[in-house]
């Protein structure tokens, strides 16, 4: 299973949870996956447990180190401005997403973190992965709730 399939799985039980359905995942150079996580803002009752976030800490702290050098980051959704500065401390060596998120990402829309002077390292980026799937997942959520 990929990356992007593992985390479309992770934003579908985001979304069995009552969370927006948003799923990350961290893999090592050679493509293991070090960890996998869904959003749990509701149930940490925590505005900052983004599913990037939680994803990056976990592989984080399985490797022992604040640095991901070499590591993907994987997400079904454009990260917002935190999730993308995140990605820059954390020095994770590329970006992949794959709904584009023109209201609240901080990638290619809004604050587009990595173009600011003050990010110290900006991660090579992929966007559009899967971009159908995630975006479809993420309507019929908010639909439902409509």
């Amino acid at each position: 299973m990929t990356p992007i399939e593992l985390a479309l799985l992770e934003a579908q039980a985001a979304a069995t949870r009552g969370e927006v359905p948003v799923g990350a995942v961290v893999t090592d150079e050679s493509g293991a996956v070090l960890a996998v996580a869904g959003n749990e803002v509701e149930a940490r009752h925590d505005p900052t447990a983004h599913a990037e976030i939680l994803a990056l800490r976990a592989a984080s702290a399985r490797l022992r180190t604040p640095r991901l050098v070499g590591c993907t980051l994987t997400v079904t959704l454009e990260p917002c401005p935190m999730c993308a500065q995140a990605a820059s401390f954390f020095r994770v060596k590329r970006l992949v997403f794959g709904a584009y998120d023109p209201k609240g990402g901080g990638v290619d829309h809004g604050a587009r973190i990595f173009a600011a002077a003050s990010c110290h390292h900006v991660p090579e980026v992929i966007g559009g992965i899967r971009e159908a799937d995630c975006a479809a997942l993420l309507r019929g959520f908010f639909m439902a709730r409509r």
